[in-house]
């Protein structure tokens, strides 16, 4: 549980420092080395030649408040971060075209090592972003769509690159953060509180670098889901009750809401070691990561009272104001979640010859443990008992090999640019589902079913560009991708029924091409076209989970997505290259699109994957960035995008075509703004707008603030920064400020305070 007084003793700790040691600190006068990236940096920089691309460095993220990495790319264009409460598991990421639970369309990757989760999708596909933590981030590049040949389809939405840094002399870092949300909504009325410890140690022995680190966070939730039942006629047989909730469902009907998955407490240790080598000009990094996560849920709240007894109803058919409604005890249950992630990585990069440059990366991912333990009543419920059910994954990860070679003068040409390379990836699953008769007690009782297989996929790159003159430059490149799908099985303990899946096997080719002009030093211009392919994911393929919501039913025959995109980027440079204005405008046509579909079957939900025939999308999108704008202290970033993605075929269920694909609001922006008020004091926050969305393919949910739909928000957050000196600094923040109630399915957090203290030696 979290100990807010452990927190309010650590930034104590933190302030004391200030007063009694400041003045210690400001006698200093040696100055502490820059700190320089990982990376040593590539001989061809493609940005310059990319369709569109967003380059951060720690400037640009100092008005942010940035508990989790996630948080760092949550304002950039067309990319959104589902993030339903801090320390969220499921933080997923979409960008562009590919929604928030398209979580294989969009890469993520720390020092070139993949943290993108390519064994799941939709809420159980987040990026492993506590394998990195945010403070060891020093720059950030987020490219948009498919348009490079170094990337696979599962870019159609863009690629997240993160480099973090390394000390050149011993430094010591140690922050610690507090934060209070008031959440009240329906018949939930509590304070949630939590708090982040982070602490960190550099130093540069000769040609040896280490770095390591430590973060914990603790926080207790909002409610994630509120239960209801749909309003009906009553027989006289029911019990009398009050206590319920009027509301509305997604699609505007009338229910009564019985009570609340109460608060979820989220505990997350991440551990980390990185060691770099530098001999001559190359660079080695090998690099350990450990996460250690556990969200629990245990505090459901029940609403509704008999008018009798004055206790609590916990199932059956009741009656409030002469309206019935359905008690569901399943849905007030309990449930714990136990996260275990090892990641070992490695990079080695240097130059092969004068005009050659080699990069490899190596990743191996095992997920050690990784169970869902839920009972099947509420502890309170007189039908309860120590029975549950436990889901666990067994061997289940990745691995991953990248080799790469550029040279800036291709056949002993200025003009010719060339990257070319091999990468390999394999991913493997293994579920199973557990009757348990001690739950608690993570207990693997009967076994009900097991589900699981393996992917490979071996691609070879390359891509040519060419400098024609001055103003015209030319990029043609090309992807070649084998894909096969292997060891896939269905096993269901309780018929001994073995369904073995063949073994299958796709190749596909995807060209790129993009051409640029510049008019002048100031004027850009650049088209791009590209075909890419995602291949379905192992959890798409092989997954068969049932528990106490429902059944999730996975398809070992789905195809490829199969994407041609399109981008016209027109870009301003303004103030001597301090900032810039950019228009894109976008069209991308993906056919076999797979996505999450759901129905009630005999009152089981059942959600699989199936394949909707095409979804177009046309979209704009407009950047502005400006560092000292208007020659004041103020650096602003703005970004604002326009989309519209509808499904124009669909073979399986024609009345949802003309539908918007779901989970893609029509209209979304972002502001980030830092006024430097003096050298050591700077104030700023962000606003992040989106328009409402659906999340059903049939569009059927039209309400608003309700559980279940997709409401448009308006989040406006501060910051204040004060660095007392080179060693200390202090922050004080707040989320959505005014207060906004918006739900993406679950209700996203209410008014948060944040205080931080920071010590730097």
């Amino acid at each position: 549980m979290f100990s807010l007084n452990k927190y309010i003793a650590v930034i104590s700790a933190c302030l004391l420092t200030v007063m009694t040691n400041g003045f210690v600190f400001a006698q200093q006068t040696e100055s502490m080395e820059e700190i320089m990236v990982w990376g040593q940096g590539r001989p061809v920089d493609e940005s310059h030649r990319s369709s569109s691309t967003v380059l951060l460095t720690e400037e640009d993220l100092v008005s942010i408040n940035a508990m989790t990495t996630e948080d760092l790319v949550k304002y950039e264009p067309s990319l959104i971060i589902r993030q339903r409460y801090i320390g969220d598991p499921n933080g997923t990421m979409g960008m562009r075209s590919a929604n928030m639970f398209q979580t294989a369309r969009s890469s993520v990757y720390a020092d070139g090592v993949p943290l993108h989760y390519f064994l799941q999708t939709a809420f159980n596909g987040s990026p492993r972003w506590a394998l990195v933590g945010g403070k060891e981030i020093g720059a950030i590049e987020v490219i948009y769509g498919p348009f490079s040949a170094e990337y696979g389809g599962n870019a159609m939405g863009g690629v997240v690159n993160m480099e973090t840094k390394i000390p050149n002399q011993q430094e010591f870092h140690f922050e610690g953060s507090m934060f209070l949300q008031d959440f009240n909504e329906v018949g939930f009325d509590d304070n949630q509180s939590g708090g982040r410890l982070f602490g960190s140690y550099g130093n540069k022995f000769g040609d040896f670098s280490l770095y390591t680190s430590w973060i914990h966070l603790e926080n207790n939730s909002q409610p994630m889901d509120f239960r209801f039942s749909s309003q009906g006629t009553p027989d006289g047989s029911e019990e009398e009750v009050s206590g319920g909730m009027t509301g509305v469902n997604s699609t505007g009907s009338p229910v009564i809401n019985f009570g609340d998955t109460g608060r979820q407490a989220a505990n997350t240790d991440q551990f980390k070691v990185k060691l770099g080598y530098d001999f001559g000009e190359w660079f080695g990094l090998f690099n350990v990561a450990f996460e250690d996560r556990d969200t629990i849920r245990d505090a459901a709240n029940n609403y509704v009272v008999s008018n009798v007894s004055g206790e609590p109803v916990w199932s059956g058919n009741v009656v409030q104001d002469g309206i019935r409604i359905n008690i569901n005890g399943s849905s007030l249950t309990e449930d714990e979640s136990y996260r275990q992630n090892l990641l070992l990585a490695g990079r080695l990069q240097g130059p092969v010859t004068d005009s050659w440059w080699m990069e490899l990366n190596l990743s191996y991912y095992e997920m050690l443990k990784d169970e869902r333990l839920s009972s099947l009543q509420h502890p309170d419920n007189p039908a309860y008992t120590p029975a549950g059910r436990v889901r666990a994954y067994d061997d289940t990860g990745w691995k991953t090999a990248d080799l790469k070679f550029e040279t800036d003068e291709f056949l002993g040409r200025e003009d010719l640019e060339w990257v070319s390379g091999y990468s390999f990836a394999t991913y493997s699953m293994k579920l199973t589902d557990y009757d348990s008769p001690d739950y608690m007690a993570a207990i693997k009782g009967e076994r009900r079913n097991s589900s699981g297989g393996k992917t490979n996929t071996h691609a070879l790159f390359g891509q040519l560009g060419w400098s024609l003159n001055n103003q015209w430059d030319m990029v043609i490149g090309a992807r070649q991708e084998f894909w096969n799908s292997r060891n896939g099985f269905l096993y269901n303990f309780r018929t001994n029924d073995i369904q073995d899946h063949s073994n299958r096997s796709e190749s596909r080719f995807s060209p790129k091409f993009s051409v640029g002009y510049t008019a002048d030093t100031d004027w850009l211009f650049r088209y791009s076209i590209a075909k890419a392919y995602r291949f379905p994911i192992v959890e798409e393929l092989f997954a068969y989970e049932s528990n106490t919501v429902g059944t999730a039913l996975a398809d070992v025959t789905l195809e490829p997505e199969d994407g041609l995109h399109h981008n016209l980027m027109f870009q301003r440079n303004i103030d001597d290259g301090n900032g810039y204005v950019r228009l894109n405008l976008m069209y991308e046509e993906v056919d076999n699109v797979i996505f999450i579909q759901s129905g009630t079957v005999d009152n089981i939900l059942i959600r699989t994957f199936l394949p909707v025939s095409e979804v177009t999308t046309k979209g704009a999108e407009l950047v502005f960035t400006q560092k000292n704008l208007l020659d004041s202290n103020l650096d602003l970033r703005f970004n604002l995008t326009l989309m519209d993605s509808e499904i124009t075929q669909n073979v399986f269920n024609t009345s949802i075509e003309g539908n918007d694909f779901p989970r893609l609001p029509t209209w979304r922006g972002n502001v980030v703004a830092t006024y430097h008020v003096t050298d050591k004091w700077d104030v700023g926050g962000g606003i992040r707008f989106a328009s409402k969305g659906f999340q059903q393919l049939d569009n059927s949910d039209i309400a608003s603030e309700t559980y279940g739909v997709m409401d448009k928000y308006t989040f406006v957050n501060l910051k204040t920064n004060y660095q007392y000196n080179e060693h200390v600094r202090v922050s004080l923040a707040v989320d959505n400020l005014f207060n906004d109630l918006a739900y993406v399915n679950h209700p996203y957090p209410l008014r948060t305070v944040f205080v931080e203290a920071a010590l730097d030696f």
